[in-house]
């Protein structure tokens, strides 16, 4: 007589790029845990979890994929009485697939390759990739076949489509799909979606770490025929939840436990926070330091810091010259003295005098400008820098996106450092996650939420000097970059012309900026960097 109840485990693994030995160990170990404590059935892991995601050129590399191969045999050795499902690249007659591999009581019987190869955004799977065509149907367990899918299939009908024409059971999704804010409803209606339409339930497991730009959330679900979600897994970390498989006269019925679900300003900063330990972690320095000015951009910075690493690994520098406020000074002392930070004053008065008696033959006859104002920012990247390099610590700049979209930022000298957390993070939203984090505790003192943006490189400057305020400034971003909209079209929407056509020529003519940028974190549908690739040199209408 067949079983009626299944366990099956949802393993949402940190794998790291490239390191095959380790990510297979990984896999090995949810395995053993799998049999041991929760005597499951099934396992099932994320996409390419073997290489990691996403592996980009290593899969040129004459070894990796041999090595990725020789992995899934030491894996199937140890497959004893359970079944599991897992994603790695294989090569195939000359050429190179994103498979999941199913293996059985040590047998490999199975390896579906990716149908739908994502070539948008972030993704350029058709570089390295050759696309399946046929969905594999598989018999997992005793009477009970699995369609197996990768990733971007279960975004088309088409491949859960064929596996139903199959009289698949149950749909096994494996998935590396990174965050950006909103990302984990659009998951949860397009799962709904192939629900209704196969009327036959799914498992979506997905990977969590951060991955150079990207942060992926994990958030792993189990839906029934009907479209409901039934399990899911916690996001931003590991996990191996359990999900109840009953064979019914109707069907397989799935039941498990909903861990919470983040939402808003909470999950950003979340994703923020996760993203800065995972690059820290993953790219082995000691710790961080950063530039501590007075502003909002750096006070954020800083309690994403401490709440990513600790106290005991942060420091920051207070780097003051003329035009900085009272304000500042007193705000930064006091956000690092509540932090419990190691905390710096480096005034750069002297060594900016000497910049000017080195340049003043140069510069003889010319007017000041912002040439002085850059080279305020310039001393103060090099001093960042010069404490990353001895101490070993990863400098994190604090420019947002706003900035980083007009140019109102200075090459080589706050855009210098090795991560940028609110690279991808409008003004706007800095200040909704500054009192986001102070709704837990009051991190960032209200003066510097509540006073006029600035960067104090001249006397009485203030941001709203020469930009929109940020409120404008950030809709005619959004809808420039993130929608495409046209000039037209920003203006129908009810903002003045010269304003879009000023702001639209300094997102266009910035873009040599934004190229020499550092990495930072993807919350957004559009970020800058793998999302962005408009070229340097172009015409510009305007």
């Amino acid at each position: 007589m067949q079983k009626q109840d299944y366990r099956l485990v949802m393993a949402q693994l940190n794998p790291l790029v490239g390191d095959i030995d380790g990510n297979k160990n990984l896999v090995l170990e949810a395995i053993r845990h799998a049999r041991r404590v929760h005597h499951a059935d099934i396992i099932v892991f994320s996409e390419l979890v073997i290489s990691g995601y996403p592996p980009e050129d290593l899969l040129y590399r004459s070894d990796f994929i041999t090595r990725c191969e020789q992995a899934i045999k030491e894996i199937a050795s140890c497959c004893q009485n359970i079944a599991a499902i897992f994603g790695t690249p294989v090569r195939v007659d000359g050429a190179t697939y994103n498979a999941a591999v199913v293996i059985r009581d040590t047998r490999k019987i199975g390896m579906a390759y990716k149908q739908c190869l994502p070539n948008y955004g972030v993704f350029d799977e058709n570089r390295y990739f050759s696309s399946g065509s046929e969905t594999l149907v598989v018999e997992l367990l005793p009477g009970i076949k699995g369609g197996i899918t990768v990733c971007e299939d279960i975004w088309s009908p088409r491949p859960v489509a064929k596996a139903v024409a199959r009289q698949a059971d149950i749909i096994i999704n494996i998935n590396a799909s990174p965050f950006h804010d909103g990302k984990h409803i659009q998951r949860a209606d397009v799962l709904k979606a192939r629900a209704n339409e196969s009327a036959v339930p799914l498992i979506y497991v997905n990977q969590v770490g951060g991955q150079d730009e990207l942060v992926f959330d994990g958030g792993s679900m189990a839906v029934d025929a009907g479209g409901k979600v039934c399990a899911r897994s916690a996001v931003f970390k590991e996990s191996r939840q359990l999900v109840s498989v009953r064979r019914t006269d109707g069907g397989l019925a799935i039941s498990g436990q909903t861990e919470f679900m983040p939402e808003g300003d909470r999950l950003i900063y979340d994703a923020l926070v996760y993203g800065v330990s995972e690059y820290v972690r993953k790219n082995r320095f000691s710790g961080v330091v950063l530039g501590l000015s007075g502003g909002i951009d750096s006070a954020l910075t800083l309690a994403i810091a401490v709440d990513a690493l600790g106290a005991d690994k942060v420091s920051a520098v207070m780097m003051p010259y003329l035009y900085t406020s009272a304000i500042s000074l007193e705000a930064a002392e006091k956000q690092a003295a509540h932090l419990g930070i190691d905390y710096s004053v480096m005034p750069i008065g002297p060594v900016f005098d000497e910049f000017e008696r080195l340049l003043d033959k140069q510069f003889a006859g010319e007017n000041k400008d912002i040439t002085e104002e850059n080279i305020q920012a310039r001393i103060r990247g090099v001093v960042l820098m010069a404490i990353s390099n001895k101490k070993g610590k990863l400098l994190l700049t604090t420019g947002n996106k706003s900035e980083m979209a007009v140019g109102y930022t200075t090459l080589y000298g706050d855009m210098a450092g090795g991560y940028a957390p609110l690279k991808d993070v409008y003004k706007t939203t800095v200040y909704r996650l500054a009192e986001y984090r102070n709704s837990i505790s009051g991190v960032i003192p209200m003066r510097v939420i509540e006073r006029a943006p600035s960067a104090e490189l001249a006397p009485g400057q203030a941001d709203q000097d020469t930009l929109p305020a940020y409120e404008i400034l950030d809709d005619i971003l959004k809808r420039y970059i993130e929608d495409h909209d046209s000039i037209s079209s920003i203006i129908d929407a009810g903002h003045p012309p010269a304003q879009v056509h000023d702001v639209v020529r300094r997102v266009d003519i910035n873009e040599y900026k934004r190229r020499q940028a550092p990495p930072g974190i993807k919350i957004t549908d559009k970020a800058f960097g793998r999302d962005w690739r408009f070229p340097i040199t172009y015409f510009k209408r305007i």
